[in-house]
């Protein structure tokens, strides 16, 4: 299983014999085309291109295909995405009362190439994990105060598989494989530092949180039951997730999110999770 999609052995013949006849045209064209043969598609109909360089990648480590040399260098190893200063920004510090600030505070998707522009610059230069190039779905929304950006949020793919989330859902393996796209993963966010507003962290989230479904569903046409997130346990309490209605249900075991192989060694997470709609259990446990 590879990307949530089981390789058979009709798959192996079908993917060597592409490399054979269209290889020359290099390894994106390879995986477009397999996208067509498969008709593999997101939810919101777009073929599902990143996802099928990934699985060929894979299979090539496996050593159960051969792909064609790369027709353009690679990045290197320990590439980083170069972040651009956020030039002119307002470090002014911003305190106060959210009471008194509240109304003129607007949480917003992030569209466009200026408004990712400065999202990059902020979260890669101010967030504790940096900028990390998404992979998969994600919504990105900036909280501005009279225009000056005061927070950052982001939401990606859910963890593959995480036990304590499992459980507190009711999931077996299969309902898992078949429903996770359903669950959501908070992976940044931030406020940056020269804003000392308090309660303003879970006032933003809790904003997110009302407009995430219909943002997610206007963007991937996939609609969603529930958030999670990880907070180191070593750096933060979350506080401000407890005040904006989220539920701890347990800890990390030390790996990483996507780390099925036991390879990674991390700092233990609490684990947080956030219902989006009432009924999330029978969404997330419907028989597959």
């Amino acid at each position: 299983m590879i990307r949530r999609r089981r390789i058979r052995e009709e798959d192996l013949l079908l993917i060597r014999g592409l490399i054979n006849a269209e290889g020359h045209r290099g390894r994106s064209h390879i995986s477009n085309r397999l996208c067509e043969l498969w008709d593999w598609r997101q939810a919101n109909g777009r073929f599902r291109q990143i996802a099928c360089r990934d699985l060929l990648r894979q299979l090539d480590r496996k050593g159960l295909v051969k792909l064609p040399p790369l027709l353009h260098g690679a990045r290197r190893v320990g590439y980083q995405n170069v972040l651009t200063t956020v030039e002119l920004l307002d470090r002014v510090p911003l305190a106060g009362s959210l009471a008194l600030l509240r109304n003129e505070i607007q949480v917003s998707l992030v569209q466009g190439v200026e408004q990712a522009r400065w999202f990059k610059g902020l979260v890669g230069a101010y967030h504790y994990l940096g900028y990390q190039q998404a992979q998969g779905a994600q919504v990105k929304s900036l909280a501005k105060y009279r225009d000056r950006p005061v927070a950052c949020l982001s939401f990606g793919p859910a963890a593959f598989r995480v036990a304590a989330r499992d459980q507190f859902i009711g999931w077996g393996p299969q309902q898992r494989q078949a429903r996770l796209p359903w669950v959501v993963n908070n992976d940044r966010f931030l406020i940056l530092p020269w804003v000392d507003v308090p309660h303003l962290a879970s006032f933003v989230l809790s904003r997110c949180l009302r407009r995430l479904r219909s943002d997610w569903q206007q963007i991937y046409q996939q609609d969603l039951a529930l958030a999670e997130t990880f907070i180191p346990k070593d750096r933060f309490t979350g506080r401000c997730y407890a005040a904006a209605n989220w539920t701890c249900i347990g800890e990390s075991r030390g790996r990483g999110r996507n780390d099925r192989f036991h390879q990674e060694a991390l700092p233990i997470k609490t684990i947080w999770v956030y219902a989006l709609r009432p009924e999330f259990r029978p969404v997330l446990c419907r028989p597959v």
